[in-house]
């Protein structure tokens, strides 16, 4: 199995952390939060993991040179961003063939057992399996309708009136035929550009685990406190 680590962004908002540090190497305690995802993705069963680079990339080039271990990693560097689905696209070969893949983005932080996310997708056989969680400020993700049967039946990113609390946690299974819905040129976004067509078709299951997005430093400093007391549970 197969998965995307997302994990190019800038992290403007993580400044001045990030102005020498690729976000996705932002420590959680003593541990990268690259490993962190590393280390998920292997308990899950992937076998192979592409991270995708722009800022900063010799530091995170250098730190795979220097990690044991599974999953294997390649890397594939954007000069300009192509946009979470633009990388994706840009990858289509990669994933050609493949039962399903996993995408997830870097700047997340959670226990979640993606083992339960294949599981369900392989269940179900749904094109895309989406996980969702309560949040205190849906406006500032992607909101999330379900139907009895978790089937995704709305789906708006940042909307200004949120129908729900229910929002996307970014950590996605998808068949390999959703890159068949995008086209144009990139930047193209999942949230905006891909999910939205896959209402209907995509299934959700709940995110019940620890989960923070560490894109902010205030974030990033509550993840400091929380996350040592959730790893010792």
């Amino acid at each position: 199995m197969k998965a995307f680590l997302l994990a190019a962004g800038v992290g403007s908002r993580l400044r001045p952390i990030t102005d020498t540090i690729p976000k996705c190497m932002v420590p959680i305690g003593r541990q990268p939060m690259l490993d962190i995802w590393l280390d998920a993705f292997g308990r899950a069963g992937v076998d192979e993991v592409l991270v995708n680079l722009h800022h900063l990339p010799d530091v995170v080039r250098h730190h795979l040179e220097e990690r044991a271990g599974t999953p294997g990693v390649c890397t594939f560097f954007e000069p300009e961003l192509l946009g979470s689905a633009g990388t994706l696209v840009a990858n289509r070969a990669w994933v050609d063939g493949e039962e399903m893949f996993l995408a997830c983005y870097a700047d997340n932080l959670t226990d979640y057992d993606l083992s339960s996310l294949v599981q369900a997708h392989r269940e179900h056989g749904a094109i895309a399996t989406l996980t969702a969680f309560h949040s205190e400020r849906p406006s500032a993700g992607g909101v999330l309708e379900l139907d009895a049967t978790g089937t995704v039946v709305g789906f708006e990113e940042k909307p200004a009136n949120p129908v729900s609390d229910l929002v996307n946690a970014g950590m996605y299974a998808f068949h390999p035929a959703v890159l068949d819905e995008l086209s144009g040129r990139p930047p193209c976004d999942i949230g905006y550009d891909l999910l939205p067509r896959l209402v209907g078709r995509a299934k959700a299951v709940p995110v019940e685990s620890y989960f923070q997005d560490i894109g902010t430093i205030d974030a990033y400093e509550r993840a400091q406190r929380e996350w040592p007391v959730r790893a010792a549970i």
